[in-house]
């Protein structure tokens, strides 16, 4: 079809010369908005959230000790997830990257972790009246580098084997770990006490709102990975568009999932800025959709809408006849 041929069917269509009848928009949005909080409140008690108890450090160190203190002392020697993760937490990485683009980097550090001291050094200063917490400390921060590695090392290895004791300690085989059994214990039975919550919230307001540590703590560790996993939410379990339980989740999210279930997104270090990167592209295309040549003449090649407004049609065809 011609460019001229369209315009003449436009205008064709652009008046209208059918019946009228008249429509009372206030009624119909009435009945309107009323049918819709009717099925907004059903499906609210039917389908609502559960209201589940949020996940603690100290939950966490009292369910599963040996977990709590692996992590801690991985916060202490630099190795978790968070040591090595880049900005915006701290300068071990560049961060995720695409070709040249690189964000976060150039975005830089806006929430500096030291995780060695924000998550356990800072903490175990705060305990006074501790004698041997205290020269516990002083001997691990005296100690050379290597001294420290050593110490950390061969810990993380003996927790391997370690297990719980009956009264929420752990219990780990003899060995040259320096000072650290006297500070993760002393570290275990603080958070234990919920006390380690507290010491790690960072704001200075009166209501506690920033929960980044704790959360970027328990995230080293396997309690939220574990709960994620019973609640269907990890990534390869199509997480982002789910809800916790067997409950209906944000459906509209699985074009953004879907692209995490899939290689090379499902094995690269980088998927987060790669799906961003496709959604971008995707979303453009759908933009342009208008001005795409083919594209956007597809409704006329495939007259659906006349099936849709057919009444319509079958009004013009009689008074054109």
């Amino acid at each position: 079809m011609s460019r001229e041929s369209r315009r003449r069917e436009d205008e064709t269509y652009r008046e209208w010369k059918g019946a009228y009848k008249p429509y009372d928009i206030l009624r119909e949005a009435t009945i309107a908005l009323g049918v819709v909080l009717g099925l907004a409140l059903v499906l609210t008690i039917l389908f609502s959230s559960p209201d589940l108890k949020p996940s603690t450090v100290q939950t966490w160190a009292r369910s599963d000790p040996v977990d709590f203190v692996t992590t801690a002392t991985t916060e202490l020697d630099g190795s978790s997830a968070i040591g090595g993760y880049g900005p915006p937490y701290n300068s071990a990485s560049d961060g995720q990257n695409i070709w040249f683009i690189h964000l976060a980097k150039w975005f830089g550090i806006a929430h500096p972790i030291n995780t060695a001291q924000d998550f356990v050094l800072a903490p175990l200063h705060s305990l006074t009246a501790q004698p041997a917490l205290t020269a516990a400390v002083s001997m691990y921060e005296a100690a050379p580098a290597n001294s420290q590695t050593a110490w950390t090392g061969a810990y993380e290895k003996a927790l391997g084997n370690a297990s719980a004791n009956p009264d929420g300690s752990i219990k780990v085989k003899p060995g040259n770990y320096g000072p650290l059994p006297t500070m993760m214990n002393s570290l275990l039975t603080f958070a234990q006490s919920g006390g380690l919550d507290g010491a790690l919230l960072t704001s200075k307001q009166f209501y506690q709102t920033d929960y980044t540590k704790p959360l970027l703590f328990m995230a080293d560790g396997g309690v939220l990975t574990n709960r994620a996993q019973q609640q269907h939410l990890l990534g390869t379990q199509w997480g982002m568009m789910n809800e916790t339980g067997s409950y209906p989740g944000q459906v509209w999210l699985w074009l953004y999932t879907f692209w995490y279930q899939i290689k090379p997104f499902s094995t690269s270090t980088n998927a987060d800025i790669l799906v961003m990167a496709v959604m971008g592209v995707l979303s453009i295309l759908f933009v342009m959709v208008p001005f795409l040549p083919g594209v956007r003449d597809l409704p006329r090649r495939v007259p659906i809408y006349k099936r849709i407004w057919r009444d319509h049609y079958r009004t013009v065809g009689a008074s054109g006849a």
